[in-house]
């Protein structure tokens, strides 16, 4: 285990740091409803309003990304279709329906710049994964379809060519889910991994009626064959090669995937690949550090929770949410069912501790999707969202029915180390109009130094909801990359505020189809001064920087140290 990651903290740091969490008065969330306001008006489409086939209920995702380079965030929406749509590009037809990119103005506002970008796709749309994985210095943008995904490389001047097919990527007729960018040999190039749901050809010609809870409603994936899943190496050249088999990550079993995340679990250096499952294991695969995985979801902890019995788990969420210098994981599932924390024991060994968290009783009555931790409150600890919405719109008239199609958001501050309160009626979200959501992301996309929610629904535009809680000091790091991979993609980051530590890394892909913001953002409550921040670059190269501003957006480039500061947005 390297120094800079321990797998615990001494135990006198951590009692010190439960204690000002514990004593000192939280900050209490406060949010308001800003999507009609900021211009996102696109409406998602997924199928018709009454569900004949489990093709019309999975939604789509979105993601944040800077694309013109402007230090202002833009906002990608992806969106789906009808049936009929897919069936027409089946037959080399485009769809009716398109996605949407929301260029940043700055002042809290977006404008539709879909068009002139060159990114509407008319394609059935799922996820989406940013990165810049040719290293020229332009975010470019992989979206996942029902169908041969798009993988648009960003040209520099505000548009976009889609060169999936080119690039081999594109994927032929699958129904491809969740995408994340990530350098799993070390070469500096960033590689691409999709998940793969359902065999497409199947699930549109299953549009049959099945029993559920006294009720008759459409077929879930039970029973159908999955898609599977693919691991696309960088050849460094503007194309990829399907490396699945030979990198050891193939969907033997052919589960149904949906997000899929590189994140380094045991802090050897390597990034591991962990993918939700719907209906099945999850899988996590170690990376051997040679080319190769081996999956060790069982043995690790993390293909079941703790009753043994597999989820539908569709939402991932990554954070060392305790301080101990390991990266934790949760998984959103199913009504009727917990959403479950693993908690990361720094010894390849992940423990479900969802009812010790106090996420069990919490999330029973929700279908749960996009999710994510982030520290909302800037008080140090990282707190946690999930976007949530049934996939039956008559789900209420089912026997004995707690759940509702359009359900509310959960939000929990994080009160106690490793407890979660959920707060969301009393942040401001008791207004906010229902929806059946899926598609999650984070971003400060107002500069202003707090972290803002956006997430899609079925049939409505995205809800944004702008952060306005009382501030504390923080301070957000856009990594760049020179050894290896331009975005810092799977680089680690420490900080020290005096008996404040934390942990972070970079990552592109998580949530659900979603991608949050690419800069990683600490909270530091009340401290004014940090003492050290830490960076471990993909490749091994560490950065020790001192004197590092507060209340600042910072560039840090590998080797080089703070190159931009960046004033934030006055709040208002």
């Amino acid at each position: 285990m390297p120094k800079h990651a321990p797998a615990t903290l001494p135990f006198l740091v951590l009692l010190l740091s439960a204690l000002a969490l514990t004593q000192a008065p939280p900050a209490a969330f406060r949010f308001r409803d800003a999507g009609a306001r900021a211009g996102l008006g696109g409406i998602t489409v997924c199928g018709r309003e009454r569900k004949s086939s489990v093709v019309e209920v999975n939604g789509s995702g979105l993601c944040w990304f800077d694309y013109n380079n402007d230090g202002l965030l833009d906002l990608y929406v992806v969106n789906g279709g009808t049936i009929e749509d897919l069936q027409a590009q089946r037959n080399g037809a485009r769809g009716s329906h398109h996605n949407y990119l929301y260029r940043n103005n700055g002042d809290g506002t977006f404008t539709d710049v879909t068009d002139q970008a060159g990114v509407a796709g008319f394609r059935w749309g799922a996820g989406c994964a940013a990165a810049d994985y040719d290293n020229d210095g332009f975010t470019d943008l992989l979206v996942t379809n029902l169908g041969e995904n798009f993988l648009f490389r960003n040209n520099g001047n505000g548009t976009f060519t889609e060169v999936a097919k080119a690039a081999g990527v594109a994927g032929g007729f699958d129904w491809h889910t969740g995408a994340a960018f990530g350098d799993y040999d070390g070469d500096g190039h960033l590689d691409l991994y999709v998940s793969g749901y359902l065999d497409l050809e199947q699930a549109l010609q299953t549009q049959k009626p099945c029993p559920w809870r006294g009720m008759q409603v459409f077929c879930g994936p039970g029973g159908m064959r999955g898609a599977p899943d693919r691991l696309y190496h960088n050849n460094g050249d503007g194309t990829f090669s399907d490396v699945t088999r030979q990198a050891g990550v193939e969907d033997r079993d052919l589960l149904y995937g949906f997000t899929a995340t590189f994140e380094d679990f045991d802090n050897d250096g390597h990034p591991d690949l962990f993918v939700a499952n719907d209906r099945g294991r999850n899988y996590l695969y170690h990376n051997l550090g040679n080319g190769k995985f081996e999956e060790v979801g069982e043995t690790w902890g993390v293909a079941y929770p703790s009753e043994g019995t597999a989820q539908a788990n569709m939402g991932v969420a990554v954070g060392d949410y305790d301080h101990n210098g390991a990266m934790d994981l949760f998984v959103t599932t199913f009504s009727l069912d917990h959403f479950t924390l693993y908690h990361n024991l720094g010894r390849r060994l992940l423990l479900d501790v969802s009812g010790e968290a106090g996420l069990v009783g919490a999330t029973r009555p929700f279908l749960g999707w996009g999710t994510f931790f982030a520290d909302f409150n800037n008080d140090g600890w990282l707190d946690l969202f999930t976007a949530n919405g049934h996939v039956y719109p008559e789900a209420e008239q089912a026997k004995g029915a707690i759940e509702k199609y359009l359900q509310r958001p959960l939000l929990f501050r994080q009160s106690a180390p490793g407890v979660f309160t959920e707060v969301a009626l009393r942040s401001g979200l008791a207004g906010v109009p229902l929806h059946s959501s899926r598609g999650a992301a984070y971003a400060d996309y107002d500069n202003d130094g707090d972290l803002d929610i956006v997430y899609t629904n079925m049939g409505a535009p995205p809800t944004l909801l702008e952060n306005t809680t009382p501030p504390q000091h923080w301070v957000a790091i856009r990594t760049v990359g020179a050894r290896g991979n331009r975005d810092g993609i799977g680089a680690r980051l420490k900080l020290t505020a005096g008996d404040l530590v934390q942990y972070a890394s970079v990552r592109s892909g998580e949530s659900y189809l979603s991608g949050n913001d690419p800069r990683v953002h600490f909270g530091l409550a009340q401290r004014s001064r940090i003492d050290e921040l830490e960076i471990r670059w993909p490749g091994g190269h560490v950065d020790k920087l001192s004197a590092v501003p507060v209340d600042r957006i910072l560039t840090v480039e590998e080797g080089k140290g703070i190159t931009r500061v960046r004033q934030p947005r006055q709040r208002d």
